[in-house]
């Protein structure tokens, strides 16, 4: 019998420091690149909905396994809402539900971010390297 993770209690409020809290799953899974790039993506066409090859265009580098994979873990938490075509091939279409729009924002702020202070981190690894091999 395989042990599966701590939940929360239904309506409880995570808490970041718990060791057994599932916050820090939930942040390891939208805290990746490619959650941070389908959310936007999906955001831009949001209330519309995208197909899988779609987003994967406007994905650069994204693999097909990762995509799905990821597109996977998002309608699993709740944040898009996928709507298959009974078609041959099956037509998939996904888009954003309203907590995945929710999260939006965030992610934005986050990516901005990181666009901003790219050169000074960039910068501080060289440093770093640099020290490590003068050691």
């Amino acid at each position: 019998m395989t042990s599966r993770p701590a939940r929360a209690p239904e309506g409880a409020r995570g808490d970041l420091f718990d060791p057994l809290c599932p916050t820090r799953r939930l942040l390891d899974r939208i805290g990746t690149k490619w959650t941070s790039m389908a959310v936007k993506v999906l955001a831009e066409a949001a209330p519309e909905e995208l197909r899988f090859a779609a987003l994967q265009r406007r994905m650069p580098g994204v693999s097909q396994k990762m995509l799905s994979t990821t597109l996977r873990n998002l309608v699993r938490d709740g944040l898009v809402e996928r709507r298959v075509e009974p078609t041959v091939p099956p037509r998939v279409h996904y888009r954003l539900t309203a907590l995945g729009l929710s999260l939006d924002g965030p992610l934005a702020a986050v990516r901005a971010w990181a666009e901003e202070h790219m050169a000074e981190i960039d910068r501080a690894n060289r440093l770093s390297d640099e020290r490590a091999e003068e050691d």
